[in-house]
């Protein structure tokens, strides 16, 4: 068992979970229910299955969560891009979120290469 608290990929996520909800709140309206509905589940996603898979038995079931956190990176990398492309967000914003994002994925498969499974 892990302690998530203490995990740098986890305190990423809570950081890019943060951000996340910042930049949504300037999205229209008519968003709530569906871009920024589905931005903020997935960003919560991501640092909610680490700390899940930090509380399971085994390694192998650690990075079973850890995969499923990384999809959930990678479903917020795309929905960033679709909320740039919808000029929800500036082109600088964007930047710095999607590297904040690829660090997290990075991370997030470092975490799972260290496991060795």
């Amino acid at each position: 068992m892990h302690n998530f608290r203490e995990l740098k990929v986890w305190k990423m996520g809570i950081e890019i979970a943060k951000l996340v909800f910042q930049l949504t709140r300037s999205f229209p309206a008519e968003e709530r229910y569906s871009l920024t509905s589905q931005l903020t589940r997935c960003a919560v996603s991501v640092p909610s299955n680490i700390a899940e898979g930090c509380g399971r038995k085994s390694d192998k079931e650690f990075n079973q969560f850890l995969s499923i956190s990384l999809g959930s990176a990678f479903e917020l990398e795309t929905q960033i891009i679709l909320a740039y492309e919808f000029e929800y967000i500036s082109k600088d914003i964007y930047e710095v979120t999607i590297i904040k994002i690829n660090e997290l994925q990075k991370m997030i498969s470092g975490l799972q290469r260290s496991l060795g499974i």
